[in-house]
C-alpha cells in the first residue's frame, strides 16, 4: 500500500506563495500519475492539478497560470507551487496518485495539510 505524505501547508497573506510537496513510498511512482485536489469547509472537494507519467499536466480553471505542480521521479515526490494566493484558495489540499490522472482512477489520497490565506 502507498503513502502519500503531504507537507508546506500553512498560513499566508494574499498575493504570497507556498509551496507544498507529497512524498510517495513504494516503487511505482514514476508510472503513474499524481495529483492535488482540495477542499474548502463547505464545499465540495475539487481538483486543482494533475501531472501524468510523462509529465503532460491539467488545472482547474480557478489556479491556471498562478499554480505549478511539478514532479521529480527520483524522490518520489510531486509539488504544488502556488503564486498569487487568493483567500478562496483556503482548503485542506489532499496528494493523490492514479493511474490515468482522473478522478476515477485515483488508488491513494493522502492525509491532506491546511492552507490558508488570510486577506
Amino acid at each position: 500500500q502507498v503513502q502519500l505524505v503531504e507537507s508546506g501547508g500553512g498560513l499566508v497573506q494574499a498575493g504570497g506563495s507556498l509551496r507544498l510537496s507529497c512524498a510517495a513510498s513504494g516503487n511505482i511512482f514514476s508510472s503513474r500519475a499524481m495529483g492535488w485536489y482540495r477542499q474548502a469547509p463547505g464545499k465540495q472537494r475539487e481538483l486543482v492539478a494533475t501531472i501524468t507519467s510523462g509529465d503532460s499536466t491539467n488545472y482547474a480553471d480557478s489556479v491556471r497560470g498562478r499554480f505549478t505542480i511539478s514532479r521529480d521521479n527520483a524522490k518520489n515526490t510531486v509539488y504544488l507551487q502556488m503564486n498569487s494566493l487568493k483567500p478562496e484558495d483556503t482548503a485542506v489540499y489532499y496528494c493523490t496518485r492514479s493511474r490515468y490522472g482522473n478522478e476515477r482512477s485515483i488508488d491513494s489520497w493522502g492525509q491532506g495539510t491546511q492552507v490558508t490565506v488570510s486577506s
